[in-house]
């Protein structure tokens, strides 16, 4: 199955240098769970054409610093990739950012959460289990980094887990094979780490960074979640 990534951001200032871009830490998560994956990565920031939904086998789309309510020439032309891409029942799955924007396109409320910031690692309560989620437990526990969230889903999505601050942290839909979720399992402590550091004293307090660090020392679900998204696509594909 060749899976097709669409980068919709990079992370702020040198960190794109120092470590992989977005993409490039899907393609190394997906690949832990299935080795026969392959990818292409369409750099939508670089004025990369989208491609007809048709032409894809399953679609993963990443994080991004930008918000749904902000223009960009790519905005809308993604909005409307999603939209035919579920009406032709395409597989896919979307990511922080993604996750906001499947919803958006579909007619959901996204926007700033009155909550602020989230950082760290947050943990989620599982309030349904799909067969694809085998090997769930009560909760999932993933590095965030967020200001906007799903504040209302689009009619046909289900809440599959939430917390206190995000209500609908990961998202299944009934009229197509589409999961997103508000967690970042492709982040590494390492890089997750250096992303809350360079925002110290600038959009978060030395505190909330400190605190943010320390959370790290948990465990987190990355490569269960890598399973599962794994899982999903090779069944929507079946």
């Amino acid at each position: 199955m060749r899976i097709t990534i669409l980068e919709t951001g990079r992370a702020p200032g040198r960190l794109s240098e120092d470590y992989p871009r977005y993409p490039d830490m899907f393609v190394q998560l997906l690949s832990t769970a299935d080795k026969t994956l392959s990818f292409e990565t369409v750099a939508l920031p670089d004025g990369a054409p989208l491609p007809a939904p048709g032409d894809c086998e399953a679609v993963l789309i990443t994080g991004s610093p930008f918000g749904v309510y902000e223009s960009t020439p790519w905005m809308d032309p993604l909005r409307e990739f999603i939209r035919e891409a579920y009406r032709e029942e395409r597989p896919m799955v979307g990511v922080c950012f993604g996750h906001q924007v499947i919803a958006d396109a579909l007619g959901g409320v996204v926007r700033k959460s009155e909550k602020g910031w989230g950082i760290g690692r947050h943990t989620y309560d599982i309030l349904s289990a799909r067969p694809w989620m085998s090997g769930a437990g009560a909760a999932l526990s993933l590095a965030v980094s967020h200001q906007d969230q799903v504040i209302e889903p689009p009619k046909g999505a289900t809440t599959l887990a939430r917390s206190a601050h995000t209500e609908h942290a990961m998202l299944a839909y009934e009229g197509a094979p589409v999961i997103s979720l508000q967690g970042h399992p492709e982040f590494s402590n390492e890089f997750v780490g250096a992303l809350y550091s360079a925002r110290r004293g600038k959009t978060l307090t030395d505190a909330a960074v400190d605190a943010a660090l320390k959370s790290l020392e948990q465990p987190e679900d990355n490569a269960l979640v890598a399973v599962w998204m794994t899982r999903f696509l090779r069944q929507a594909r079946s």
